[in-house]
């Protein structure tokens, strides 16, 4: 049998044709997502949904266009952001994406409080701004929500119901957490909650289990509730879910583990995982962008000081001076160049510099080590009980994927050894798995194997 992921991320969106028996890709299929809105305010980061919804379809339809007969379809998606849809089921907002900063920007007469900070004083609920209900906390104060708004939703919620031909969104655990306000252990949103916040519970989508069926494509092919792409990619690269870590370098970075437990830990967000326990996450806004951000100030430095053309990207360059560096152990590069989760205005930070270590060698190793560093400290927070059950490191992410000299050092650090997740895909292939799971191919979520 075969199942049919897909995954909208931030910057790509990508479909893959999974093999059931063996787990195998037999088709893959991948577009930049380029639909990102220009804005006029700086804290505001939204996307396309319909440009979004064709890059979708497109995919789709090449995925099935080989004849490989398709037995499910799974969803998955940047988690945190929304749009608003209407009666008929259809977009009548942009994208708010998780990057979306409106939630940091002070309420008027607050004194100083921002919107973030108030909503989770009065819900007494732990939030971050780009949370969806925060994000939409913003906009029903300053009257941005559109008249005609009848949901709130995802935008793999919102794939989800167009691949079906429905007008009402559905969303899962993983996708209703994400949003904030949410009870991890209910697994569902209170009405006082809601109230608290002034939020009206109709506009948001009844929520169901991970790999519930929620309709057919128009060729008749089940279709499941989409699932947020960390517990996605979690599936799609971790085989033992019991006794691994992930560790994630995109344009963030992530550290997660499975816990059958509930925990409530301050650093670390708790996360429902499809069928049962928990994730518990560690995220930062460090990662690939950090070191991004490094290969663009050389670059600068060889347009602007070497009077030279744009010499291209320096990654393999930057690999070369890393493997070949001696360290003295002196220089620390601390990476929060565009803040945490937990204190936006944070900055980052070098320290330990001499007339030895200030080389471009010694700050590419000291930005490695301080995306290493902040994601150990996640490590460090995670229950005993987690910690000893952990025997290896899973790694994804193409920060990981293409970064040899970062995986040697996360090996060293973390003292366990690091295999890198079997597929590139990893979001849509846990997809994939979910459409499995649905279609009854599998148990559960915790008994996935194949031959």
């Amino acid at each position: 049998m075969n199942f049919i992921g897909l995954d909208i991320g931030t910057t790509s969106i990508c479909g893959i044709v999974m093999e059931a028996e063996k787990g195998k890709i037999l088709n893959s299929v991948t577009r930049s997502n380029n639909t990102s809105l220009e804005s006029v305010h700086t804290w505001e980061f939204i996307q396309d949904p319909g440009a979004i919804l064709k890059m979708v379809f497109d995919i789709f339809e090449e995925l099935t266009s080989d004849c490989v007969e398709i037995d499910g379809i799974g969803i998955t998606g940047q988690m945190h952001g929304i749009l608003y849809v209407n009666e008929a089921g259809n977009y009548v907002s942009p994208l708010y994406t998780w990057q979306d900063q409106r939630g940091n920007l002070s309420v008027n007469g607050s004194g100083g409080e921002t919107y973030v900070d108030r909503l989770s004083r009065i819900t007494a609920m732990p939030l971050a701004t780009g949370f969806g209900l925060v994000t939409h906390d913003y906009n029903r104060q300053n009257g941005l929500i559109p008249a005609n708004a009848s949901y709130i939703c995802t935008i793999a919620d919102y794939a989800a119901m167009k691949l079906t031909g429905g007008h009402t969104p559905y969303m899962d655990p993983t996708n209703a957490a994400s949003l904030g306000l949410f009870n991890m252990k209910l697994l569902d949103f209170e009405d006082h909650t809601l109230e608290a916040a002034e939020i009206d519970r109709r506009m948001l989508p009844e929520v169901v289990l991970s790999g519930t069926l929620i309709g057919h494509s128009q060729t008749g092919i089940p279709v499941t509730v989409s699932l947020g792409d960390n517990q996605a990619s979690f599936l799609g690269s971790v085989r033992e879910v019991a006794d691994s870590v992930l560790l994630n370098v995109g344009t963030g970075s992530q550290i997660s583990v499975f816990s059958e437990r509930y925990y409530q830990i301050e650093s670390l967000d708790i996360r429902p995982f499809p069928g049962g326990g928990y994730l518990l996450v560690g995220a930062s806004l460090s990662g690939g962008k950090s070191y991004a951000l490094l290969e663009s100030f050389f670059r600068e430095v060889c347009i602007q000081l070497g009077g030279l053309e744009d010499p291209g990207r320096l990654y393999d360059r930057m690999s070369q001076l890393a493997e070949s560096t001696v360290l003295d152990g002196k220089l620390q590069v601390h990476t929060q160049f565009f803040g945490s989760r937990t204190d936006p205005d944070r900055k980052g930070s070098i320290e330990g510099m001499d007339s030895l270590n200030f080389t471009p060698s010694h700050l590419i190793i000291g930005v490695i080590d301080g995306i290493i560093a902040e994601l150990h400290q996640f490590y460090d927070a995670f229950p005993c009980e987690c910690q000893q059950q952990i025997k290896s490191l899973v790694g994804s992410g193409n920060g990981i994927r293409n970064n040899s000299t970062l995986c040697s050092r996360l090996c060293n650090v973390f003292n366990l050894p690091l295999q890198i997740s079997a597929h590139p895909e990893e979001a849509a292939y846990g997809a994939s798995l979910c459409a499995a799971v649905g279609c009854a191919v599998f148990p559960d979520f915790r008994q996935i194997s194949f031959r």
